[in-house]
């Protein structure tokens, strides 16, 4: 597991590689990849939210859970697929509720949410690998300390940061996050199985944008392209 971090996150992160759990961690990759697991998403795509979006310029976290565990699917970002790839379930509901809440905001005919990414929103899934077919797989090992850890640091090193939180073990996280200095903004997941239960109409687009310009910074762009 090669570690590809853009500089500003290395600067506040580096430590975090050294840790015993690290280690424990780059040790059962190995050992899923030598018994001849494929993994998602690739080696080179692992650590693309850091990639895609320098700590120097965050404005957004949207948590997601898992990558996704089918082939081509997960390319590093939450909630997001590569463009050869219809858009998953959960997305296709988000595209719903975009649809809603940003005017003339047109459904895109792919996943791929990088453009996002590149304007300041961290795509953060809280276990960044995950073995082919097999869901949670890749939970428990590691990871989550990692992904923790992040969330931490940008609470300790940042201010104004909205963090949305979909779904109960998204929220969860929302004790990491120093709630005097950001802003989190909750509903329930957007995954067919709860999307009718507050996802739709919860609005978290528009409001993301209502908080950055308050706080004198550049609204997201939310149309994909």
């Amino acid at each position: 597991m090669a570690i590809d971090l853009e500089p500003s996150w290395l600067k506040v992160l580096q430590g975090e590689f050294e840790k015993d759990y690290m280690i424990k961690l780059k040790k059962f990759l190995k050992h899923e990849k030598d018994a001849g697991y494929k993994i998602y998403p690739k080696g080179a795509d692992i650590f693309n939210a850091f990639k895609k979006t320098p700590f120097d310029g965050l404005k957004v976290v949207i948590l997601g859970q898992d990558p996704y565990h089918g082939v081509n699917q997960a390319h590093g970002l939450s909630f997001s697929v590569q463009k050869s790839i219809t858009p998953p379930p959960s997305l296709k509901n988000i595209y719903k509720e975009l649809a809603t809440d940003i005017p003339g905001f047109t459904i895109p005919n792919h996943g791929d949410l990088t453009e996002w990414a590149e304007q300041g929103v961290l795509l953060l899934n809280a276990t960044l690998t995950v073995r082919d077919s097999s869901p949670a797989s890749h939970q428990k090992k590691g990871w989550e300390e990692f992904t923790d850890q992040v969330i931490k640091t940008i609470s300790d090193k940042k201010e104004g940061i909205v963090f949305i939180l979909w779904g109960a073990y998204a929220q969860a996280k929302a004790e990491l996050i120093d709630k005097s200095k950001h802003f989190i903004i909750k509903s329930p997941h957007p995954s067919p199985f709860s999307a009718d239960r507050g996802f739709f109409g919860s609005r978290p687009f528009s409001k993301t944008n209502e908080i950055l310009v308050k706080e004198g910074k550049e609204p997201i762009d939310w149309q994909i392209h």
